[in-house]
């Protein structure tokens, strides 16, 4: 009989992962001890720090057993380790971010694909253009590395700019939904009491 099983997929940085979200909650529920299996994750992955590992934690419902499996990193984490990049370039083809050797496009392949087939150098050389990093033209001028730092500049300002108008659109819908203190009613005019008195007196007469 095979027992139920669950499939927990996150992704966490290499050597880092904690209880906290997504982890934490989604083993909270299964009784499973979740400090073992997070100190497991890290060991599994220390070699990987750095980088957004994807992680599958195999848990038997019954047993409360269970099994980790670590994936690799995308091929564009891969790179930027190989480099030392913070990030790539989203101007590729007009700014470079960094230049990778053949060896190093044969090592990403092994360490992504476990094989440097043509195929495999052909989708790594294919993520790298697309980071604005090539391929056996050299390491970058001084030149060259200051308009990578303008072109990062340029694309953090213009994810700023994006991002103003839904901010500004939140804070005006919150205003809008913020209730309208009513205007105070007017107060009804006292009469003097002087000419009230005097009315009375009247009236006596």
């Amino acid at each position: 009989m095979i027992m139920p099983t669950e499939k927990i997929n996150v992704m966490v940085e290499g050597g880092k992962a904690t209880a906290a979200p997504p982890l934490g909650p989604a083993l909270g529920p299964l009784g499973v001890p979740i400090k073992k299996i997070i100190d497991e994750i890290n060991n599994k992955t220390k070699g990987l720090q750095g980088m957004m590992v994807p992680v599958t934690v195999i848990v038997d419902k019954a047993t409360k057993n269970f099994e980790i499996k670590v994936g690799t990193p995308p091929v564009s984490a891969l790179i930027k380790k190989e480099l030392g990049l913070e990030k790539g370039c989203s101007e590729a083809g007009k700014v470079r971010a960094g230049d990778l050797t053949e060896e190093q496009v044969r090592n990403i392949a092994l360490a992504k694909f476990a094989s440097d087939a043509p195929r495999y150098v052909n989708m790594v050389m294919g993520s790298a253009r697309s980071m604005g990093v090539t391929v056996g033209k050299g390491a970058l001028s001084e030149a060259e590395i200051k308009e990578y730092k303008n072109a990062m500049k340029r694309a953090t300002e213009a994810k700023m700019a994006a991002a103003a108008p839904a901010a500004a659109a939140g804070a005006e819908g919150e205003a809008a939904a913020a209730p309208v203190a009513a205007a105070p009613e007017p107060k009804k005019e006292e009469k003097p009491k002087e000419a009230k008195k005097k009315k009375i007196r009247k009236g006596k007469n």
